[in-house]
Parts: structure tokens; sequence; C-alpha cells
């Protein structure tokens, strides 16, 4: 079975007047979470759908998004499938957008396949489907999808009535509400409210069932919520700078990482450097910070070519090491002479960091000082995000088994991962600094990739 992982974005809007361009503009905005597959259902009557493999603005031409008539609609882009997908059902037509992972996927197929049901490649997002589409109507449906699926998701159901929006009974995935003058939009980030003159109302409520009408946002059901788990990652890595999720800006969590991290720095001793620098584009939000709090100036060392992609949302790790050679070009005269600590976001495969130290070596740095926002990264994420084994995971490299339960450990872990970069110094946020730094309580955040504590199990 090909399992749907996420980095995928949902965008959905009901508005007065035709909505296709909206969505358009609203899925764009959603792009750095997949690259790969993007689309739009709108409704005008009966269902349309167009989409595409590639990115919203190189695919969609004018004549298509005349063709989605309708003032309401859904959109998506993903790095794995092709999605909303439509359906006729008892429920009558819909379509569905899907962001996240079914852990027990294979275990639901088998039973529904027993019972009957086929299916045309497994996708998570046919396994989400069908089971909504066995209800009477979209909410038992989304009701019985909380009490069958798990794993995490954000989930957008197109029908006549209007958009059902929903997210799982944990709030893994985010899922945002905006509003203007008689227009209702949902999406995964802020960004792509904010970018159509909206206001951010809210985030949707972990198990909250919404319906979004021209009645605006009707809560239909509340799910029993275990407890929050947030996917911690979202602030460090996944979500755009210019983003407001679950009531934190990530523009501001970043700042606080590396705060953090020039913190720990100037308890420890400190050292003697000229510039402080980023990996772009994540790592610019955690040197900030860095220099916020060390005074060291600021500096661009690399050149971003605005024309790549995220090399870590790219589908195969070749894809990855290739768009991470294209994505930076070291600013020599930046570089040259100088003692430069490097801030980034997280070290996960470790394709950016590791060449990147010793391109700034080549460039000439006297001294290179890795600083990382997250802690190290010791387990798959089971929840959505790209990482599928232990095997990809730098860390595990020099931490087999277990939690890193002491700075000991860490150092360790940090003097292994310099010595292969070749850096002067490395090292990451202890896990208790980083939740300190995103200001929200350890007990709403999924954090199973830095200490391996699955969220929804009882411990």
């Amino acid at each position: 079975m090909k399992s749907l992982q996420d980095n995928c974005g949902v965008f959905g809007l009901y508005s007065d007047t035709e909505c296709a361009h909206d969505i358009f503009h609203g899925i764009d905005f959603l792009q750095h979470r997949g690259q790969e597959y993007c689309g739009i259902c709108t409704f005008d009557g009966g269902i349309h759908q167009v989409t595409h493999y590639g990115k919203v603005a190189n695919t969609f031409r004018h004549e298509e998004l005349e063709y989605l008539k309708g003032t309401w609609g859904i959109g998506h882009v993903s790095l794995w499938e092709r999605q909303p997908v439509r359906w006729q059902c008892q429920i009558g037509e819909i379509a569905v957008a899907f962001s996240g992972n079914v852990l027990n996927a294979d275990e639901l197929i088998a039973d529904m396949k027993a019972r009957g049901k086929a299916f045309y490649q497994e996708y998570n997002i046919e396994v989400v489907s069908k089971i909504i589409m066995e209800e009477q109507e979209v909410v038992a449906g989304i009701h019985a999808l909380a009490k069958k699926v798990k794993g995490a998701y954000s989930l957008l159901v197109l029908t006549r009535d209007g958009i059902y929006a929903a997210r799982d009974i944990y709030g893994f995935r985010p899922l945002i509400l905006g509003q203007r003058m008689g227009r209702y939009a949902v999406a995964s980030e802020s960004r792509a409210i904010q970018s159509l003159d909206m206001e951010v109302v809210r985030d949707v409520a972990a198990g909250e069932i919404i319906l979004i009408s021209d009645k605006g946002f009707q809560t239909m059901a509340q799910l029993d919520s275990p407890r929050r788990a947030h996917c911690a990652f979202e602030w460090a890595y996944t979500a755009s700078l210019d983003s407001v999720i679950d009531g934190v800006h990530v523009q501001e969590a970043r700042n606080n990482l590396g705060e953090s991290l020039a913190k720990r720095d100037i308890e420890e001793g400190g050292f003697e450097a000229d510039i402080v620098a980023a990996v772009p584009m994540s790592g610019i939000g955690h040197a900030i910070g860095y220099h916020r709090r060390s005074k060291i100036s600021y500096q661009e060392v690399f050149l971003y070519n605005r024309y790549a992609d995220r090399s870590y949302t790219q589908s195969t790790q070749l894809a990855r090491e290739k768009m991470a050679k294209r994505k930076l070009s070291v600013l020599h005269y930046a570089v040259k002479g100088k003692r430069i600590v490097l801030c980034d976001d997280s070290i996960v495969r470790g394709t950016q960091i590791l060449h990147k130290v010793r391109d700034l070596k080549r460039g000439g740095a006297r001294e290179v000082h890795v600083r990382i926002g997250c802690p190290p990264l010791i387990r798959p994420c089971d929840f959505g995000i790209s990482t599928r084994s232990y095997e990809e995971l730098a860390a595990r490299r020099y931490f087999k088994s277990g939690n890193i339960t002491s700075m000991e450990q860490l150092r360790g872990i940090e003097a292994c991962m310099a010595e292969e970069m070749g850096a002067d110094s490395m090292k990451y946020n202890s896990l208790n600094a980083f939740v300190a730094a995103l200001g929200i309580p350890k007990e709403d955040l999924c954090l199973m990739c830095f200490d391996g504590r699955n969220p929804t199990e009882a411990q």
C-alpha cells in the first residue's frame, strides 16, 4: 500500500462571488506544504474538479479557473497525490481533501474489502472517504472516522450544503478559520487566509466538526478530545514564517528558539564569533533570535535560489540531494576569514547542513559553529511528517536507542555531529528549552520525534 504521508495543505472558501480564483490564490500560499500535486473542486449545482501534477502557479490555466464555477469550493496541495477527490454516494456528490496519515490504513482496507468495498490505489484519502460515505450524512461520517482511524488529519468535505471542516481529536494538523464581509475561509495556515485580506477568526478545535455556509461557521459536533497533541515541528520548520498556528506566531517561536541557543552559549562560557548567519529559508528566524540575544552581527552567507523548492519535502532522497545542491550558493565575500555561527531549524536526514559547513569552509570561513533550533530527531513520525525510518535520522547514527535524558548525552551527539560535518562546534536546543521557547504547554504538544512518546498512548 502507498501511504499518504503529510506535506499537504488544504484550503476552503465559501463566498458570495465566484471562488475559483481565490482558492487558486489560497493554495498557492500553501505551496510550501507540498510541491508535487495540486487541485481545486467547486460546487455549482454539481462539483467541478481540476487537478494537476506540478505547482499551482505553473499548471492551472485561465480556462480551467473559468470552468470551476461556483461560490464555494476546496483546494489542496500535496507531495504525494492528486486531491481533492470527487465521489458519488448515498450522501450525494461530494469532494474530499485530506492532510495527514492513517496509521491503521491496512487494517481498515482489509476490513472494507471483506465487506465488498473496492479500492483504486489504496491511498489514505480513499480510506478516509469510504468511511465517511458509509454513513447517511457527513457529520456522522466524520464522527465514524474519528472512531476508526488511528492517526492525524485535517479534513475538508465539499457538499451541496457548504464545506465541512474537521480536525482530528488530538489536533495534530493545523486548521484555521477566517472571514471578511460575507466570505468564510478555512486553511492549513493563516497566511492563506490573510493573503486574501481576510481576518483570522480562530483555530478549529481538536475534534471539532464545522459547517461553513452562508450562515458562517457552525459547529455541528465537538467530539471528545483526550488531549491536545499539536505537531511541534510546525513552528520549528513546516509552517511559513508569517503564519499563526494555535495562537502562536511562527516567527516569534523561531526567534525564541534562536535566543534559547544563544542563551545556552552565553551560560556555557561563550566563544568569539564575527557573524550570525542562517541556512535559508527556515533557519532565518532562528538566526535572528540568536543575533538578538548574542548581539553578534547578522549577515547572509548564502544566496537562496528563489526558483528552488524545499529540499526536505522532496519525495525521494536523490531529489532532496539535488535540490539542496541547487538551492544555495555561498557568498564568498561575506564569509572569507569570518568566524560564523550558522543557524538552522533542524537536522533530519542531514542533506543540507552536513554539506553547507564544508561549503562555507571552502569559501574561506575561518570557523563555523552550527546551532540547531530543534532537539535531535530520534524517532520517525507516525503522524504524517515525511521521515519514515530510523535510518533516515542523522542523530540516530550516534544515539541508537532510548531517549536523550541528560545534557551529557546531548553533548555526546553534538560532538559526533560536529566532527562528521567538519564544524568547529555544534549545539541543539534541549527538549525542555525547545518547549519553553514555543510557549505552549508540553502536554499540548506532540514531541514524539524528539522523545519517542506516542501522545495517543498512556505513558
